[in-house]
């Protein structure tokens, strides 16, 4: 298995300086070889290192990640200025595809968010792209499940019970990643990956970006104009909390 190298500082979290093949390698292997514990893999963009500043207990499930992985351009900026370099950016709907594709005959998956639409059909997308992979299950519980710990138990005993090596997690940021920190421990041996809406984007029922927008750090604007409703304020919002992440890296290099 590949050795993971330092983590490097960009607005005010560090993020492991892989590839999307390097990281690709290394969730395969924790599926193939599962350890005793539950390792979960995250994704920052701008927004989750604005929530990072503000949040403890969304950076407590930060510090609890196995992989961070650089979903964000700005993440990529920012280290830059730091004096460090990621390679590559890393995004969880580049990484899903990805890691399933990789994935070795007959290994069991469970999808965990998205609506029930959406989650079936996203399990028809991966049996028909790659019929190596089992989805063994799959659940699209309803909004404010996180705050019934008696539904969370239900879900993670499905789960457990379904046999299954990989745990794909689609609910968004911070909710999917309070949730895997918060019940790690109910999912021994579980490689979880939280990529928001990587489910939507596998079914069909959300679209990204055309790949020159991917490839020129704007999808971000795609993603803007396709739900303005929902996204609008919140890219409004962390762009003018951006100044303020960049100073805050600059202090924190400068004192070493």
């Amino acid at each position: 298995m590949l050795t993971l190298p330092p983590r490097v500082r960009a607005l005010g979290t560090r993020v492991d300086a892989l590839t999307l093949r390097e990281a690709t390698e290394i969730v395969v292997s924790w599926v193939v070889e599962p350890s005793n514990t539950c390792r979960y893999v995250v994704t920052p963009n701008l927004d989750h290192a604005v929530l990072l500043a503000e949040r403890v207990d969304f950076r407590e499930a930060y510090d609890g990640a196995a992989l961070v992985l650089a979903d964000g351009t700005p993440l990529l900026w920012a280290a830059r200025l730091n004096g460090a370099k990621l390679p590559q950016r890393v995004a969880g709907s580049d990484l899903g595809p990805a890691v399933l594709a990789d994935l070795p005959a007959g290994t069991p998956v469970f999808l965990l968010g998205g609506a029930e639409e959406a989650s079936r059909l996203a399990a028809a997308q991966i049996t028909a792209r790659w019929p190596q992979v089992k989805v063994c299950g799959r659940s699209s519980p309803a909004p404010g499940f996180e705050q019934d710990a008696e539904v969370c138990r239900e879900i993670c005993r499905q789960i457990r019970e379904s046999g299954a090596k990989l745990l794909i997690v689609g609910l968004g940021a911070p909710k999917q990643e309070l949730w895997v920190h918060r019940h790690r421990a109910e999912l021994p041996g579980m490689t979880v990956l939280c990529l928001g809406a990587t489910i939507d984007f596998i079914a069909g029922t959300k679209r990204r970006a055309p790949p020159w927008m991917q490839a020129t750090g704007l999808e971000w604007l795609h993603r803007a104009g396709s739900e303005p409703r929902r996204l609008a304020a919140r890219y409004m919002r962390d762009a003018v909390k951006l100044p303020g992440l960049l100073w805050r890296d600059r202090v924190e290099r400068a004192r070493g």
